[in-house]
Order: structure tokens, then sequence, then C-alpha cells
């Protein structure tokens, strides 16, 4: 698989999709869970979306149990606790593995395409982050103490990129 629409994901409902409804749209794909210290995250990826959503970004957020078990909860308390506590509306999906064999492909697919710090391919942590360009290229990785709000410069100019391709 070349590009992040081949992939089905689960939504957090129940139902599948594939990453191909959101061709054309810039994506901010996260590993997120509900007990960390990076929780209070979710807030800065509901600005991100709120401000850019209409200019063609989509946060996804998949939480992971696989750091430090901080997102041990059943997809309807990840439901409820994300849009009571933070008011998220971005698309949320089941509970996914991100390292191991049990990894979801597209998160083996995301750690290829986009390395860590020294090489490493493996996540270290919950709010990892990838951008992903219109185009389906994985832009840029970013770790987990990245905070959303300074990821607005590049999400700016990879949505300037798909606003000029628009025209």
């Amino acid at each position: 698989m070349h590009a992040p629409y081949d992939f089905e994901v689960t939504r957090i409902d129940g139902s599948s999709c594939r990453l191909e409804a959101w061709r054309g749209r810039t994506l901010l794909i996260v590993n997120v869970a509900s007990r960390c210290g990076f929780t209070p995250q979710y807030a800065g990826l509901e600005q991100l979306y709120q401000r850019y959503r209409d200019r063609g970004l989509v946060v996804c957020g998949f939480p992971c149990d696989q750091f430090g078990h901080q997102e041990p909860g059943s997809d309807a308390e990840i439901l409820r606790f994300c849009t009571e506590a933070y008011g998220v509306s971005f698309p949320l999906f089941r509970k996914i593995a991100v390292n191991g064999p049990q990894a979801h492909p597209l998160f083996t697919w995301l750690k290829r395409a986009k390395r860590g710090l020294l090489g490493s391919t493996a996540i270290k942590w919950n709010f990892t982050k990838f951008l992903v360009s219109r185009r389906g290229e994985v832009l840029k990785r970013f770790a987990p103490m990245d905070r959303p709000e300074r990821l607005a410069r590049h999400i700016e100019s990879a949505l300037q990129d798909t606003d000029q391709i628009a025209r």
C-alpha cells in the first residue's frame, strides 16, 4: 500500500470505512489515550480541527493502550470521555495497537514512511502525530511533546499547497 487511502479502519462506533473517504484532504493522524500526561492535547487537536477543517484538515484519533495502560476503557467509554471532557468532534476510531506484531497496518505504513528520532520506526508514546498531505504523502512526524498549537505552521503549509492545487 502506498497511500493512506488504501487502509480500512474501524470508527469508534464500530462501522468500517476506508481512509479513501478523506482523499484530497490533509490528515493529522494521532495515537491518543485518555489517561496520559499528554491527554490535554485533545483540546489542542480539537482547536486545530475547528480552525482548519473548512480548508480540508481532518484530525484522526486512534486510541491506543500500549503505553502504560493509559487507554483502558471500552470504545464507548473513550468516546464519552473525549466528547464530554474535551468536546472532540474530529473522527475517532476503535482502539488499536501501533507497535509490535498486532500493529494496525496504517501505523506500520506511517512509521515506515516517516521514521522517528535516530531513524527509529517504533512509536515511543501516546500522541505521536503524523501529518499527511492531500496527495497521501507523510510530510512530518511529530513527537508526543509537540503540542498541537505548535503544528499550525506545518498544517498551514500543507493546506496552502492544497489551496494552490485546487485553483
